[in-house]
């Protein structure tokens, strides 16, 4: 534990002007961000009476080791970076909001030739319009199937358009009225693209427009004594304001805003927001958090602000937010979200009428969402601390392995050998730290020394990393020593405990190449899948845990996760290379030109038949370069004979003909 005063700036080096700074720990890694309006009186409030902290800001002093800063020119760019800092140094003692699920978006790729409207998860992606988030993709789909009537836009992937392109015919959606058929020639791309763009602006909220339109057609129909047409429209007029009914009106004038409601305790928070658009809710979300910094209501709102609006720039951001307290510095923020929109936006805490009642709901529904949390969280922690207990007993641990890693060897008959690595922290999957290796020292199948190889290099990193952030801090640091940047490692964390997914012999390789690395503080057991028995290095007998053992529900978890891991990337290499074209290996022949000349003359096949001539007349190609792709190919057709797929024999070629 450090003295804040042995890192303390001396008085005068602190600038009295808007900035961000960041506290180090003791290996150069970033462990707080914050910003200031004045970084003097700010870092200045850091530096007094331990005992006068807060406790969670008396930790952190504690842990850090040395504190820097960066003088910009006003709130709103302390704002930004400080925003991008936490982003990219993931800082442990500041709020970061975690999503308990990835929310599903209703999305439309205006990007595409012929627009497609989708279910989308995960990150966004330029050149889509999004609508959303909503709580389950059902809501979705239903609301989809019945606006699929009035705007029948394409909804199907782009295998299955190229699929009934060449076919000549539509897919059932075409048939029955649901899809205008784009692939067969039924409406023309700026048709469609038009079809799509009615279709945005209906989710957006003009809804009057189209209903209004629809009913005159149905009337003039009537009029027209054509009652099939009408009742037709009649249909479509219904279909469009049940999917209406599905997001009742909560707010008049067609309010474009979203609502931000937090619930907190000592220790946790959760954040709720509703979007708001056209007066209808289309979206919520909600996030939980630790709080892992002295932090009020205010600041929980400002960390939601910059979490939710980070990445958004335009109509992503409304031109309303809602918040239940406001920031410390609300003309910085307000300025901020006016930016990332293009226009002003007003950030207010609702006083009075329909705002306030919603806003009331949806502090509700944070409430509803701590209060789920705490009791989901409650009996995890309970079962994963009992299963990390069970482990450390079983295998004579000093103490619960809080890190354990699982390395698992997988390939087809010897060939695309590769390793996996996962990572548990505190019983659960850290995503983010699971790495994939590929079997270098030797070829063929070889599990155990493929283990030996997988362990030496992971730790060789860690020795490494060790070497560069660790053993060299201090006086003795050498002058030529790298400076590190405090973003996190790869492989800069030892675990407590090694699994390997295996036996005896396993496990004696990675022991083994712990011992000649000279690592004597980390565990290493091994789990075999036959009677799921836990194998110790040196002991002849396996550790048997009971059946019903939460320790051996664990590693069984620990091992699964590592096993799917390392087939999800052998198979992906095997499809890989066996995907390869010949192509490939030409030199100075770009993925463009490939796909030209594959366009040009249809399929490889016929390629392979082209003469250098033919080859030239595609766009592009020399004839130098169409030389180097007859060459190639003719290789190709050597290295790979033939194969009669009803018989499995190889077809040899001989004097123009073949046999078999």
């Amino acid at each position: 534990m450090a003295d804040p005063s042995s890192y303390r700036p001396k008085p005068g080096q602190i600038p009295d002007s808007p900035g961000v700074y960041k506290f180090r720990d003791e290996h150069r890694r970033v462990i707080y961000v914050g910003k200031a309006k004045s970084l003097r009186q700010r870092l200045a409030n850091y530096f007094q009476d331990l005992a006068s902290l807060h406790p969670r800001t008396r930790t952190m002093v504690t842990t850090a080791a040395s504190v820097e800063w960066t003088v910009v020119s006003t709130e709103v760019e302390a704002l930004q970076l400080e925003y991008s800092w936490i982003k990219e140094f993931d800082p442990r003692f500041n709020v970061k909001y975690r999503d308990d699920k990835s929310y599903p978006y209703l999305a439309v790729t205006l990007n595409e030739e012929f627009p497609r409207v989708q279910v989308m998860r995960g990150a966004k992606k330029k050149g889509v319009r999004y609508f959303g988030p909503y709580g389950h993709a059902w809501a979705i789909r239903e609301t989809v199937d019945l606006m699929l009537r009035v705007f029948p836009v394409r909804t199907c992937s782009a295998g299955v358009l190229r699929n009934h392109q060449q076919k000549g015919r539509p897919c059932l959606l075409g048939y029955i009225g649901k899809c205008s058929a784009p692939c067969v020639g039924r409406v023309t791309p700026e048709e469609h693209r038009e079809l799509a763009e009615e279709f945005c602006d209906f989710m957006a909220g003009r809804t009057g427009t189209y209903i209004r339109r629809l009913e005159k057609q149905m009337t003039a129909a009537a009029e027209e004594m054509e009652y099939e047409k009408a009742a037709r429209l009649r249909d479509d007029i219904g279909a469009l304001k049940r999917a209406l009914e599905k997001n009742a009106v909560v707010l008049a004038d067609a309010t474009d805003a979203d609502l931000i409601a937090v619930a907190e305790d000592e220790l946790e928070a959760a954040v709720q927001i509703f979007h708001v658009r056209g007066g209808r809710v289309r979206g919520q979300r909600g996030w939980v958090t630790d709080k892992v910094e002295a932090v009020d209501t205010a600041g929980l709102v400002e960390h939601a602000l910059q979490q939710l609006y980070g990445e958004e720039k335009g109509d992503a951001v409304p031109k309303e937010v809602l918040v239940p307290a406001l920031p410390e510095d609300t003309g910085a923020v307000s300025q901020w979200l006016s930016d990332r929109r293009g226009s002003n936006v007003s950030l207010r805490i609702p006083q009075r009428g329909d705002k306030k009642d919603l806003m009331e709901t949806v502090q509700r529904n944070a409430q509803q969402a701590l209060a789920l949390h705490k009791t989901k969280r409650a009996s995890d922690l309970t079962t994963r601390s009992r299963a990390l207990e069970e482990i450390a007993e079983a295998l004579g641990l000093d103490s619960a392995p809080l890190r354990i890693e699982c390395f698992d060897i997988s390939h087809l008959q010897g060939e695309d050998v590769v390793a996996s690595m996962v990572v548990f922290e505190d019983g659960l999957a850290r995503k983010s730290e699971y790495r994939r290796f590929q079997i270098k020292g030797f070829e063929g199948q070889d599990d155990v020394r493929s283990m030996h190889e997988v362990i030496s290099r992971r730790f060789k990193r860690y020795l490494a990393e060790k070497d560069r952030t660790g053993e060299w801090i201090g006086e003795d640091a050498p002058e030529d020593a790298p400076e590190d940047d405090g973003r996190r490692k790869r492989f800069a964390y030892p675990p407590q405990l090694v699994v390997v997914d295996g036996g005896r012999p396993q496990v004696a390789a990675a022991q083994r190449a712990l011992d000649e690395l000279g690592i004597d503080d980390v565990a290493v057991c091994g789990l075999a899948k036959r009677l799921e028995e836990v194998w110790l290095p040196h002991d002849d007998d396996p550790v048997v845990l009971p059946r019903s053992s939460e320790g051996l529900y664990l590693l069984q978890r620990v091992r699964d996760t590592a096993h799917d891991f390392a087939i999800r990337y052998q198979r992906s290499k095997r499809t890989k290379r066996i995907r390869t074209s010949p192509l490939d290996s030409v030199p100075g022949l770009g993925e463009t030109r490939k796909q030209a000349l594959i366009k040009h003359f249809g399929s490889v096949k016929r390629l392979k038949q082209a003469t250098i001539e033919q080859i030239c007349e595609v766009p592009g190609m020399g004839r130098k370069t169409a030389e180097s792709v007859v060459v190639a190919l003719a290789q190709a057709a050597v290295a790979a004979p033939a194969v009669n797929t009803a018989t499995g024999e190889i077809i040899e070629e001989n004097d123009g003909g073949s046999t078999t």
